[in-house]
Formats: structure tokens, C-alpha cells, sequence
């Protein structure tokens, strides 16, 4: 079982360390989606432990790149596997289940949420926080006007989509599906959104990075929380997507 993540390892670990973007922004966004959460949590996609570290409570941590998990498992139990493949973990075996800088990395976000419901126990969470899909969708990009105002394209938005990015050598494709198409993905799989943040980038990382001054108010990252329902529902079909199964209503 390889993986493009086995030879990205260092340039990800520098990143973790050196990129604001990919440490203070998203961890403050998640330590607000844990408040209110507790009990035994799972780290899917854990990468080189930076979750497991920042939470400093036992978490079990699971990712696909040995060389990441090398410096996992210093803060915590690890397990190799493929996301989102989640059959080796017992059934509402956890109260928690965090996904930081994943979801956008995973071809069948549907099978994700699915997974992520049968080991969360009932009442238990989801959290996410990722790149927010309008900085995921193909050909999105800020554009600068002759005033010097800064304007963001959406691109192909409201299509499904990838990304492809070249990093080191290797490509990264980020997944885009449009806000609303996770949010029923996530209700047809029996998560009821407690709660929705979308943020821009931060002071810290306009401090840093002075090119990303003027897009203040264009959403960068996204976070949610949701709860586990009851009973694991039946798919929604096609044509009544506006209630869950579970009776939570989905966008």
C-alpha cells in the first residue's frame, strides 16, 4: 500500500510547521467545533500528528503515509489504513471522529461520512474542517481590478470537480463538491449539523502572507460539527433531499 503522501512527508511536515495557514487557522477553528464534544476520539487522516499533539488527550490516530505516521505515533496509538476505508474499527467504538485537511482529499466523501457513522456511537460527532470548496473548485482564483480591489472567480463551483495541484514533484488533487452536496452527503449518512463556520484567512496569516490582504471576507476554510443520529438511516432518495431519514433537515 503506497501512497503520493509516503514521498510528500517532508514538504507536509514543513508545511505543518511553517504555514499559518495550515496550523493556527485550523486548529482555532477546531478547538471551536470541540466544545461541547468529549469521549474517545479517532484522528482520520492524521498525518504526521499535529491534531493528536494540538488536543493533548488520548486520540487514536489512523493515515495512509508510513513516513507521517513515524511522526505520529510519538502522540498516540496509529494505525495504517486507506481511508476511507474504516472496516477494521469496531462499531460505535468512538464518541469522536475529527477530519482536519482530509475530506477535500477523499475521492468518495459520501463512503467517508457512511464510514464515519457506523464507529462513531450514537449522539457521539463529526468534525471537520477543511479548504473551503469555493477555494477548491477548478479554475476559482482571486483577480486583482485596476483600483486594486480584490475580487474572487468562482470557477466551476456548483459542479463536482478536482483540483490538481503540483507539489515537490507530485501531484495533489483536492476533490470539490459544493457546500450544499457535502451537507446531504453528511445528512443521507445520519449526521445532523450542529453547527456551520466558514472563515477567511486570518490576521496571522496576512501578517505572513501580505498577497492574501483583501480577501478578508472571501471564505477560505470551513468547519463543521455534526451528531451522530440515533439509527443509521436509509439513503435519501434523489428527488427528497430536504429531510434525512433521521429527521435532520439537510440543505
Amino acid at each position: 500500500m503506497t501512497d503520493v503522501w509516503d514521498d510528500l512527508a517532508p514538504w507536509w511536515i514543513d508545511a505543518v510547521r511553517d504555514d499559518p495557514r495550515d496550523s493556527s487557522d485550523l486548529l482555532a477553528l477546531l478547538d471551536e467545533l470541540l466544545v461541547g464534544t468529549a469521549g474517545r476520539t479517532i484522528d482520520l487522516g492524521c498525518g504526521e500528528g499535529q491534531v493528536m499533539r494540538h488536543l493533548g488527550t488520548p486520540v487514536i490516530g489512523t493515515d495512509v503515509s508510513t513516513k507521517l505516521l513515524a511522526n505520529a505515533v510519538g502522540a498516540g496509538p496509529v494505525v495504517r489504513a486507506r481511508l476511507p476505508e474504516l472496516g477494521w474499527v469496531r462499531s460505535a467504538s468512538f464518541e469522536r471522529a475529527l477530519c482536519v485537511g482530509v475530506v477535500e482529499m477523499i475521492e468518495d466523501h459520501r463512503r467517508l461520512f457512511a464510514e464515519a457513522a457506523s464507529i462513531v456511537a450514537p449522539g457521539g460527532h463529526l468534525v471537520v474542517v477543511m479548504n473551503h470548496p469555493v477555494s477548491t473548485a477548478p479554475d476559482s482564483e482571486p483577480l486583482v481590478d485596476p483600483t486594486g480591489e480584490v475580487l474572487w472567480r468562482w470557477g466551476s463551483y456548483l459542479s463536482t470537480g478536482s483540483l490538481r495541484q503540483d507539489v515537490d514533484g507530485a501531484q495533489v488533487v483536492l476533490h470539490h463538491r459544493p457546500l450544499g452536496e457535502l451537507i446531504v452527503a453528511a445528512a443521507d449518512a445520519g449526521w445532523c449539523l450542529d453547527r456551520l463556520t466558514e472563515r477567511g484567512p486570518s490576521e496571522t496569516t496576512l501578517s505572513r502572507f501580505p498577497e492574501y490582504r483583501g480577501q478578508q471576507d472571501t471564505p477560505t476554510v470551513l468547519g463543521c460539527r455534526w451528531r451522530r443520529a440515533g439509527d443509521q438511516p436509509a439513503a435519501a432518495s434523489n428527488s427528497d433531499r430536504t429531510r434525512s431519514a433521521s429527521g435532520c433537515v439537510a440543505m
